[in-house]
């Protein structure tokens, strides 16, 4: 018997997402950002979340591992699903399949410089072909409707060969719903500095909104950013991974208060809660091998770290695991 391939159902999604420097957005991360940590990262007050990269192919298709990067709850809204692919049916048809589930908000990343990505003309390779982009992003919107779609660009291919301001306003009178630009060129990857300067340039040009990102390691760098730039809101992507609490960060900072500092207590809450959700939500030991390279970034500070990272590496149960959190951060309060 063929087994027929099933969506997860995405419960009601908003009518609206929510865009501001008072609601920050986490960025779509590879590996990341799965619902244990999109659920953490809400919990601490992040807006708007994005689903890990999902190839629209490998969706059409019905590759294995498609549903779980998808996994869902009513608790994890607004959400948006980041695809990735460089050919306007299967982006579009991708689109289609979706809404038919319930999912209502959509991001095409242009972004991504990791070479298996470019390889198959899609992430920030597509920067090479507006037309083919436009092309895309018609076919998105068509399916979603206007304004349920946004594009994650960045400078373009080098700096030999830019795509902005054109390839944005373009974009947005195509019926796009927002933007978010990583201020690097795809060579660059993530070396040199993120010109933010480009976001003010750009931000002046768009009616739509436009979200900043790269090198928002801190809330500071968030609230410096949209202070510099006039940006409609930030997307904190590696400062997440690195501190989920990054988002209570800049609530407190935009509202003056002082920050709370990342003693080893609240770092322990923080990773008990994301073990429960990881737990909860995450299929047999799989849970168990990410929080083994996930404890390891948020304690990367404190003295010991290493140490511990080593002792992650042979733990293979819970209980061993909270034995060890215990040792280096204590018992959770």
């Amino acid at each position: 018997m063929t087994k027929v391939f099933q969506l997860p159902t995405c419960p009601a999604n908003p009518d609206s997402l929510p865009f501001g420097p008072e609601h920050p957005w986490l960025a779509p991360l590879a590996g990341y950002s799965d619902l244990p940590f999109r659920l953490l990262c809400r919990e601490y007050g992040a807006a708007v979340c994005v689903t890990e990269m999902v190839s629209a192919k490998g969706l059409v298709y019905e590759s294995p591992g498609t549903n779980e990067l998808l996994m869902t709850l009513p608790e994890d809204q607004p959400l948006v699903v980041q695809l990735f692919g460089a050919e306007a049916f299967f982006l579009g048809r991708a689109v289609e399949l979706l809404r038919q589930s319930g999912f209502g908000w959509f991001d095409l990343n242009m972004g991504c410089s990791v070479s298996k990505v470019l390889r198959q003309s899609a992430g920030a390779a597509m920067l090479g072909d507006t037309e083919n982009v436009l092309a895309v992003a018609r076919a998105m919107i068509e399916a979603a409707g206007r304004g349920r779609v946004g594009f994650k660009l960045r400078l373009g291919l080098d700096d030999a060969s830019p795509v902005l301001p054109d390839l944005a306003l373009r974009l947005e009178d195509a019926g796009a719903g927002w933007l978010t630009l990583h201020p690097r060129t795809a060579r660059q990857g993530f070396g040199g500095a993120a010109q933010w300067e480009a976001i003010a340039m750009l931000a002046q040009r768009l009616t739509i909104p436009l979200l900043a990102s790269g090198d928002l390691f801190s809330a500071e760098d968030g609230v410096n950013c949209l202070k510099s730039t006039g940006a409609s809101g930030v997307m904190y992507a590696r400062g997440a991974m690195h501190n989920p609490a990054i988002f209570a960060d800049h609530t407190a900072l935009l509202a003056g208060n002082a920050l709370v500092q990342a003693d080893a207590p609240r770092l322990r809450a923080m990773i008990s809660r994301h073990l429960e959700l990881a737990r909860a939500h995450c299929p047999g030991k799989a849970a168990l091998w990410k929080m083994r390279s996930v404890v390891p970034r948020y304690v990367r500070t404190l003295p010991g770290a290493r140490a511990l990272r080593q002792e992650l590496c042979r733990c293979n149960d819970w209980e061993e695991l909270d034995r060890l959190l215990d040792i280096f951060l204590g018992s959770p309060g």
